[in-house]
């Protein structure tokens, strides 16, 4: 069922931080490029500008379809799960993932997407992001004194913004094996 945030926040994607982290790794010119776990489709647009062709891979209906509304033409929207998704060995010249990798079983998870990619492929991946490590700190520190203060300062001057992304109460997780 979806809902909507009653308070006030700030449209700030935290994982776009890590998106150019993660496409350091992808060459410019790359051929094809995997997005495991694309959710809406951010890391996929970006990773697009560097490759021919980017294949976007997600488990939820509902994420696949507004990455498809946001996606450049060079970008396929693959509604799927990567443990039963067909793969073609070495077939790809990247595979990245953003805050996706943890929710799967990652011994297999890892096993089918290092078959997928071509000898000397780039697996990129952010999963559950350390939030102490130094060079962190500053980020998330301005983040959450950003989220904060903006939602104390559109409480008291009352102003009508409100989220409008829904707000998902459950969602398949990316892998099959539920327990």
């Amino acid at each position: 069922m979806l809902e909507r945030h009653p308070w006030p926040v700030l449209a700030w994607d935290h994982n776009a931080y890590y998106h150019r982290l993660l496409l350091r790794h992808v060459p410019a010119g790359t051929g094809r490029v995997l997005d495991v776990g694309c959710g809406a489709g951010s890391l996929a647009s970006k990773a697009a500008l560097r490759a021919a062709h980017v294949d976007a891979l997600d488990r939820d209906p509902v994420m696949v379809q507004a990455a498809r509304q946001v996606v450049p033409t060079n970008v396929t929207c693959v509604l799927a799960d990567i443990l039963d998704h067909p793969l073609v060995p070495g077939s790809y010249d990247a595979i990245v993932s953003m805050s996706a990798l943890h929710h799967l079983p990652l011994a297999p998870a890892l096993s089918r997407l290092a078959t997928a990619l071509r000898p000397g492929g780039v697996l990129a991946a952010v999963a559950l992001p350390r939030i102490d490590l130094p060079r962190e700190v500053p980020v998330e520190l301005a983040a959450t004194a950003y989220h904060h203060l903006l939602g104390a300062a559109l409480t008291v001057t009352g102003h009508p913004l409100r989220a409008e992304a829904p707000v998902l109460q459950s969602r398949p997780c990316l892998s099959s094996t539920q327990s």
